[in-house]
């Protein structure tokens, strides 16, 4: 078995794992991507940890475990429209209990019975959206459309919707001592602010605010304590999350003394908390006790990616590293594999595990990862440079397909956490506000310098460079800065600061964030923007862009495309008929290897064969 544009399809991807209360049973969701019929699969898997008895829910995702470990509710997309199913766990019996439009998260009560379902309203007019509220559209949901949340409680015996609250768009809600709490964004002036919010407990038709614009949002509750997310008071969107813990009377920060950026947070029933947090390329689980002392439970070279906790602290999670997909484990005193549902498959396709360095650039330091081809001793191979998203994102040791497949076509495969990533403390995320392709850019530059000494084999005249979000706009960039790159793959990318600000779901404050406040006058828009430099690009570039992209919207390749064709500069522009801003991993089957193919012969022909030109029909028939 080799790897080539369809080798997705032969994984599978775990998500979602849950956990009951008494740590006995586990549930979680296995997709496959079936190209025939251009769609994904889904199954939920319920196992007994005890005797390792499986049952199998076809058709379904969304799985939650009642409290008593009985019962399992799944969510399932039937015309158009979602139905929720209840499964009895001894029989696997099943029944309909709702029909609704739209279904976002589900929780169940202490009493087994009544269960919490946060929904999606809209004006669902046939002929015009319309909207008095920002943003207009948000990526993933399309339209607004004066779109609300709506927070019900339905009971799952009588099939009834027992209440009904209209929230704030983007509000979440959790379970607490049978009450509802309830993290709206935060009003201000009028407008929304999406990383400021007020917390509102809702007992039957008597609502209490908790706390107002505070940067924390209420995550899990265990009935004695509630665990927030975020921090008390944010002035940017750039902060870390910090981890909190409430008794209803006094606040404790348990996890800024730390200085990481924290993902996620459960508790036991000693109010333990257990979370995911951030480490220089790692996603570790940590365990912090009601006084803030941490015991770090897992600190592999990996990515703990989803987590759900029993109340004796029995941990269920999936955990990826960057040459496997992720998988299903248990923590309890000691990590135990559950799943293995990859293990055949790549004892046939090759991958390989990256070597780290750090280097110093201008004023910090900087970790690096690189993967080395198969190659002869003494030939050169040319370099794929990769950029993540964000800026707040973080590259280690996560999989990342498009990697691994390019090694195997036999290109060193490169990549950084350059200022701006999370992983490191706050202020290391937060230097690139307002200077972002300045020194994070050196830090890129000077990255790949230092790679070079350190493998004589890569061939610094053949790179190429790629990313997707921050990444498409490091891309943007990197062109237009400099005449290193010989070929580049921008993907879903910022080119022009302005217009982002103008058509972004987020641009009223990220974009702000990120190149500074008034816009129609602050010369960094122009100053920060790839689209102004585009007379300077001498390297060949295939654009990439999803249709349906709110958070970087189309315009921004257009623009960049546009401009280059116009000066006689070698571009190309693929723009995917629909997908959303992840369309890289969340696009249609057939849109995903199309993508993939289309980007491994760009690199191919340009690095490898020295090729003029892209001949798009002959690549596609080999598709």
């Amino acid at each position: 078995m080799n790897w080539d544009e369809n080798t997705f399809s032969k994984f599978v991807y775990v998500s979602d794992v849950r956990i009951s209360s008494n740590g006995e049973r586990i549930a979680y969701v296995i997709t496959k991507a079936n190209l025939a019929d251009n769609k994904y699969e889904s199954t939920v898997v319920v196992e007994d940890l005890k005797s390792g008895k499986k049952g199998y829910v076809k058709g379904s995702s969304m799985p939650r475990i009642s409290p008593d470990g009985k019962s399992l509710s799944v969510k399932r997309s039937e015309d158009k429209k979602t139905q929720l199913y209840l499964i009895d766990l001894e029989t696997m019996t099943e029944r309909k209990i709702a029909t609704m439009k739209s279904v976002i998260d589900v929780s169940w009560n202490e009493d087994n019975r009544k269960i919490l379902i946060i929904g999606f309203k809209r004006l669902d007019d046939e002929d015009f959206y319309f909207e008095d509220d920002i943003p207009i559209w948000f990526d993933a949901m399309g339209f607004m459309d004066k779109g609300k949340r709506v927070i019900m409680v339905y009971d799952t015996e009588a099939m009834e919707v027992l209440s009904e609250t209209e929230v704030e768009r983007f509000s979440t809600a959790i379970w607490s001592k049978g009450k509802i709490i309830v993290t709206s964004p935060h009003r201000e002036d009028g407008k929304l602010q999406l990383w400021r919010y007020d917390i509102i407990e809702i007992d039957g038709d008597e609502k209490k605010t908790l706390f107002e614009n505070v940067s924390f949002r209420a995550v899990h509750s265990n009935g004695k304590h509630i665990a927030f997310l975020g921090k008390e008071k944010a002035e940017k969107m750039s902060e870390h999350d910090y981890i909190y813990l409430w008794d209803g009377e006094k606040l404790e920060s348990l996890s800024e003394k730390y200085g990481l950026n924290a993902r996620a947070a459960k508790l036991d029933e000693n109010s333990n908390v257990y979370a995911m947090l951030d480490n220089a390329g790692k996603i570790q689980l940590w365990k912090i006790d009601t006084g803030g002392e941490k015991e770090i439970l897992i600190d592999e070279n990996a990515w703990v990616t989803n987590i759900d906790v029993s109340k004796d602290g029995k941990v269920v999670l999936t955990m990826e590293d960057e040459s496997k997909p992720a998988e299903v484990y248990i923590f309890d005193k000691n990590l135990r594999q559950i799943s293995s549902y990859n293990s055949e498959i790549f004892k046939i396709l090759p991958t390989k595990r990256a070597k780290h360095f750090r280097f110093k650039s201008l004023d910090l330091l900087v970790d690096g990862w690189y993967m080395k081809p198969d190659m002869e001793e003494g030939k050169k191979a040319p370099v794929i440079f990769f950029v993540h998203g964000g800026p707040k994102g973080m590259y280690g040791y996560r999989f990342e397909y498009m990697m691994q497949h390019l090694l195997s076509e036999g290109f060193y495969i490169v990549y950084f956490n350059p200022r701006g990533s999370t992983g490191y403390d706050e202020d290391f995320a937060l230097r690139v506000l307002e200077r972002t392709g300045l020194e994070d850019f050196q830090d890129i530059m000077n990255g790949i310098d230092e790679f070079l000494k350190l493998e004589p084999q890569a061939d610094g005249e053949r790179i190429g460079i790629t990313g997707i979000s921050y990444g498409g706009f490091m891309t943007n960039w990197a062109i237009t800065h400099s005449d290193r790159f010989k070929a580049a793959v921008s993907e879903n990318g910022v080119s022009n600061w302005l217009s982002m600000y103008g058509f972004s779901d987020i641009s009223l404050w990220f974009v702000k964030e990120v190149v500074g406040e008034d816009p129609l006058e602050n010369e960094n828009y122009r100053k920060l923007s790839p689209f102004f430099y585009v007379k300077d690009v001498k390297t060949p570039v295939l654009i990439i862009h999803s249709l349906e992209d709110y958070r970087c919207p189309l315009d921004q390749s257009v623009m960049m495309y546009h401009a280059l064709k116009d000066l006689g500069k070698e571009a190309y522009i693929a723009i995917f008929k629909k997908g959303a801003h992840g369309h890289s991993k969340a696009g249609s089957p057939r849109h995903r290897s199309k993508r993939h193919k289309l980007i491994v012969e760009f690199f191919k022909r340009k690095l490898m064969e020295g090729e003029k030109g892209f001949p798009v029909n002959e690549i596609l028939k080999k598709c």
